[in-house]
């Protein structure tokens, strides 16, 4: 990826003071309940809740958290970047959406493709 690390809107994912990601932001803004949340980042539903499991929930949060941010800049909210991540096949994945490659653990190929279209490879 050619741009430098992207800014994760801590007030927009964030809970409170906490400096971790809120695993129910994230939920309510994709529209699924911790247990899918917790499948799609691969991690145990009862460790988004547990304290303990804060820094792991952050690090298995931040791709998707990543995609999100970087998705809504381009869309021009974080609805439609919500919307895309869920719906929109990505091309060259067989009709795979980002939701679909996140859970596959290829969180890294939609940053890779989100990056390319920001550039106007895909323009």
């Amino acid at each position: 990826m050619t741009s430098a690390v992207l800014e994760i809107p801590a007030s927009r994912f964030g809970e409170g003071k906490s400096p971790f990601l809120s695993a129910r932001r994230v939920a309510e803004l994709l529209g699924v309940n911790l247990t899918e949340l917790a499948g799609l980042i691969g991690v145990a539903r009862n460790t988004l809740a547990a304290k303990a499991g804060a820094r792991k929930v952050d690090a298995a949060l931040s791709p998707v958290v990543r995609i999100l941010a970087m998705a809504g800049e381009m869309a021009g909210d974080e609805q439609r970047a919500a919307i895309w991540f869920k719906h929109q096949p990505i091309p060259g994945w067989a009709g795979k959406t980002a939701y679909d490659l996140v859970h596959e653990g290829k969180a890294d190929k939609v940053l890779a493709y989100l990056e390319a279209v920001r550039s106007g490879v895909y323009a």
